[in-house]
């Protein structure tokens, strides 16, 4: 006669493996189903991605042009990549300054995340991106890095010209003003020696 402890066992495992089988069963199912669903997915993502190209390199696609003149106007800024734009050029904060049309500390706060650019510097960062090590050099020696100071510069010579006119009119109005009592009173005063 069997032990009655190993028959036991053996039903037990036999049960377990019928049950296991009708769990699994179902997950493999729907683990197909789930596999057919995502190919086709992809399939329309690709299909829709031709699509997409076509009706851009026909230019009937407005959306695209739409988002390329926003992304324009919004240019992202992150510091990290203005220090390696920078390094990858190889110039100093106060030359990529220049550049830029700002100051070296200007530059070192951007890159410090200390402050963020404004919307014009931005736009004139965004043009450097593209730019090599020779043609940064040959945009310092010629000076045209300065664009931005040299468009700011009427209006910041006729501010210093307003300042100097008011210095002098403070400056005048300071000094004694010569009466006729005053220049009397110096000539009737007998010369000292």
């Amino acid at each position: 006669m069997p032990n009655i402890g190993a028959v036991l066992r053996e039903e037990i495992a036999r049960l377990s493996r019928r049950e296991n089988r009708s769990e699994i069963d179902k997950t493999r199912k729907a683990t197909t189903q789930h596999r057919r669903e995502i190919a086709q997915l992809k399939r329309q993502v690709v299909a829709l991605e031709r699509q997409l190209k076509l009706l851009v390199r026909k230019g009937i696609g407005a959306t695209p042009t739409a988002t390329e003149g926003t992304a324009k106007s919004k240019s992202r800024f992150v510091a990290k990549g203005l220090r390696s734009q920078r390094t990858r050029l190889g110039l100093s904060a106060a030359e990529f300054g220049k550049l830029v049309g700002v100051s070296a500390q200007s530059v070192y706060n951007w890159e410090g995340e200390k402050a963020r650019p404004r919307g014009d510097q931005l736009a004139r960062l965004a043009s450097l991106r593209g730019l090599g090590k020779r043609e940064a050099a040959a945009r310092l020696a010629q000076g045209d890095g300065s664009t931005a100071k040299a468009a700011r510069a009427p209006a910041a010579k006729a501010k210093a010209k307003r300042k100097g006119t008011r210095r002098a009119r403070k400056a005048e109005s300071r000094k004694p003003r010569r009466t006729s009592a005053t220049t009397a009173k110096s000539a009737r005063a007998p010369a000292r020696s």
